[in-house]
């Protein structure tokens, strides 16, 4: 699991679950972490967590697979948020480790999974960790990942002539994604501004052909050992 950076202010959270009852149990136990995450707002519908994000402008979003909508209208919710409130970082909670649920999640944009059966603990850890810029995903969510990678289109390290298409810094800023770091992170490993990291990540998404940062962490592993390598020169 990544690194968890903890803001020195409370992180306003909204929760969106299927039933009232549901939404309070999460509320208090990401109350009672010791994250410093406050719960803005809950809600129930997918209209009621847009309007809820919209108001409050959340640090994090937490969306359960189903809302009372009805059967994970909270991935239909998730990619509506990210049309009204793209900055929104979320987590989704399912119920259970379920292969296409997990690559649906974060190909609806879900920067973090989280699991009914897991600790009060680490859900608040998870949600500061998502909060922070970071990605929450297990190893075997990894593995459901790159199993779906390797169905679709591969990303494109090397242009039509066989060149590499990232220079050697975005290789570097690529291969410190990969180690859990936020663009906070790099900025300071690699003594750069965080604008200057923040535009790094644009080229790169274009370079690339993607446009979330956890696909930028799967072109990462698909590459380990010329990361690797990349990072040990970054560290130098």
């Amino acid at each position: 699991m990544p690194k968890v950076t903890r803001s020195p202010e409370n992180i306003s959270i909204v929760v969106a679950d299927e039933t009232r009852m549901g939404c309070e149990l999460v509320a208090d136990a990401i109350r009672r972490s010791r994250y410093g995450l406050k719960v803005a707002a809950t809600a129930v519908t997918s209209e009621e967590l847009l309007r809820a994000a919209g108001e409050h402008k959340p640090g994090a979003v937490l969306i359960a697979a189903s809302l009372s909508d009805g059967p994970l209208t909270g991935f239909r919710a998730l990619r509506d948020l990210r049309d009204s409130s793209p900055a929104a970082r979320v987590v989704v909670l399912l119920d259970e480790r379920d292969r296409e649920l997990v690559v649906d999640a974060f190909r609806a944009g879900a920067r973090g999974l989280f699991f009914r059966a897991d600790s009060a603990e680490n859900l608040g850890k998870c949600i500061s960790a998502v909060a922070n810029g970071e990605i929450w995903a297990s190893s075997a969510d990894l593995e459901f990942l790159l199993e779906a990678l390797t169905r679709v289109a591969p990303l494109r390290p090397m242009d039509s002539h066989g060149k590499a298409l990232l220079t050697s810094r975005e290789e570097q800023v690529v291969a410190l994604v990969a180690d859990g770091m936020s663009n906070r992170e790099i900025a300071q490993q690699l003594r750069l501004s965080e604008h200057t990291v923040k535009n790094y990540m644009f080229r790169i998404f274009d370079k690339l052909g993607v446009s979330s940062r956890v696909e930028v962490l799967l072109y990462a592993l698909s590459h380990r050992e010329r990361t690797k390598d990349v990072s040990r020169d970054a560290a130098a």
